[in-house]
């Protein structure tokens, strides 16, 4: 069993925390969501393990946002490390704001648009994103492409004010 945890931790454990960073613009809380994942993933031993790891992360995800809700606390936006040759200043809070925007966007989609982007960005395949979302593998496709477009739109719409308050 630990064998099988540690594989599970080394083969899974980055792209989990990936996707969940960018689910919730939180590192602390993406670190937290993907070790319950995997200790989930030890205790179920699932048949496949990436599908069935992200689908519960996921699941953890919506979980944590209406305890949030239920609480009242509002989730933390991305916290910055400092990089060992930090970027100008300018450049570092631009970098911020195109991503608080497109967290925002994000935010505007569904459920099943916003985390289908997501496992996709994560190089999920058609299948691995069906099974994961629980959808026919032909509506993904479909279901993509709408996502995109309707996140192009929101992150336009968004950029727009933005662009000319500046002017």
């Amino acid at each position: 069993m630990t064998g099988d945890a540690g594989r599970l931790f080394e083969e899974y454990h980055d792209s989990l925390v990936r996707m969940l960073w960018r689910r919730t613009g939180d590192r602390d809380r993406a670190e937290e969501l993907a070790q319950e994942t995997l200790v989930r993933a030890v205790a179920a031993e699932p048949r496949n393990p990436r599908s069935w790891l992200f689908a519960v992360a996921l699941n953890l995800v919506r979980e944590d946002a209406r305890k949030a809700l239920r609480q009242g606390r509002r989730l933390q936006l991305l916290k910055n490390e400092l990089e060992p040759l930090a970027p100008p200043p300018d450049e570092v809070m631009e970098r911020n704001e195109q991503a608080a925007r497109v967290r925002a966007a994000l935010e505007q989609l569904n459920d099943r648009d916003r985390e289908a982007l997501l496992l996709k960005a994560e190089g999920f395949n058609y299948d691995e994103i069906a099974e994961t979302l629980g959808l026919a593998k032909g509506a993904i496709g479909t279901t993509l492409a709408r996502a995109r477009r309707r996140l192009v739109e929101a992150y336009h719409d968004m950029e727009g004010p933005a662009k000319h308050a500046a002017r």
